[in-house]
């Protein structure tokens, strides 16, 4: 096993003090050493690609090469830039990764992280990105080689670290108190409660999918038949705008702020083709809680304001327990596209399952 903080401390001493990544719960004793540092030495970032792109930004100001940490799934939000503009045929900018790697050949994973895993080694070298392999202390020796090339060649250089090789003595701050009184649970239950028993969901990645298929075993709860986005953060939104272009099916849409955020863009092309069956609903906590709990900038957004702006026709929010009946009810009976803000607290159900047998889900969903 690898210290964080010694991974921390070779990489100053190799000349690099800046991050910009997207959590991951692999990295997350990396991301506690962080929060350590002054906020202009780290930015938590929306989505790989934008990490990828504050690098490149951060090199032309400073010449010093920026750190970008990652899970090996977002190397496909991040490809475009790295190709595009820091590549050795392009801008030529020096860039290091710090990849988590799910899925590494012989890991136990889930079949999405799997599939990737596999794939991994193979991606970097098809982008002709020079990696090592970081598995315990020793290993740390590498960097100061891979740096070295990465500013003498100005190319982008990567590190792959699989479960289990960081620890910290450090644990990731906890969030400060929240008033939100509504768990994601909580609320899940009463809306499966609620809405029409023909109703299609598609619900995002991480404890959201998890809790929903959880709860419809534990609570008996069958209204609506569910797609359960175990990859693809960020997605969600277009998959069900893509199912409601076919479809009179009432199609929800159960979201996180962690993943709306990724590619907020989609939320205008979802208003913009004013489906009336297609309901959006945040369940924000300002977290991304499924891979450690640290923050997102959800909070500062006005999504009332920002959701009309762009094309949805109605908006509701949930703050308080006793309201979510009510406002639930108005809400599955508007006529979209709408939105459904539910502010909620940290906290999951225990002992959570995972979505198995992919293929079954996918077609229970399709079946009338």
């Amino acid at each position: 096993m690898i210290l964080a903080e010694n991974l921390i401390k070779a990489l100053k001493k190799n000349n690099i003090d800046f991050y910009t990544g997207v959590p991951d719960s692999i990295l997350k004793k990396f991301s506690a050493c962080l929060e350590k540092l002054p906020k202009k030495n780290h930015i938590i970032s929306t989505n790989e690609g934008s990490s990828v792109a504050t690098g490149i930004g951060y090199y032309l100001s400073t010449k010093k090469i920026a750190c970008v940490y990652l899970q090996n799934s977002g190397l496909s939000n991040a490809i475009n830039p790295l190709l595009s503009i820091a590549s050795a045929g392009v801008y030529s900018i020096p860039l290091l990764l710090i990849i988590g790697w799910r899925g590494s050949p012989g890991m136990k994973d889930e079949p999405q992280h799997v599939a990737k895993g596999k794939i991994t080694k193979k991606i970097l070298k098809l982008l002709k990105i020079d990696f090592c392999i970081l598995k315990k202390p020793n290993d740390l020796h590498k960097l100061k080689r891979l740096i070295n090339n990465s500013y003498e060649k100005k190319k982008i250089v990567a590190c792959l670290i699989e479960k289990g090789t960081l620890k910290s003595n450090i644990k990731l701050k906890k969030q400060k108190s929240q008033k939100n009184q509504i768990l994601r649970s909580e609320f899940i239950k009463e809306f499966l409660k609620n809405i029409p028993k023909s109703s299609k969901i598609v619900s995002t990645t991480g404890y959201t999918s998890r809790e929903l298929m959880q709860l419809r075993q534990v609570e008996k709860l069958y209204n609506g038949k569910d797609f359960y986005m175990v990859g693809g953060m960020g997605h969600s939104a277009m998959v069900a705008l893509g199912y409601s272009l076919r479809s009179n099916r009432e199609i929800f849409c159960l979201d996180g702020d962690g993943s709306i955020l990724m590619h907020l863009g989609s939320l205008r092309t979802a208003g913009h083709n004013n489906r009336t069956k297609f309901k959006h609903i945040l369940l924000n906590n300002g977290t991304h809680e499924s891979v450690g709990g640290q923050s997102t900038t959800a909070a500062g957004i006005d999504f009332k304001n920002l959701i009309k702006s762009i094309g949805y026709k109605n908006y509701f929010q949930i703050k308080r327990k006793n309201k979510v009946k009510i406002e639930l009810k108005r809400f599955i009976k508007s006529k979209g596209p709408s939105f459904l803000e539910v502010k909620i607290k940290n906290g999951s159900m225990k002992n959570l399952i995972r979505p198995k047998n992919l293929i079954y889900i996918k077609n229970k969903f399709m079946s009338k």
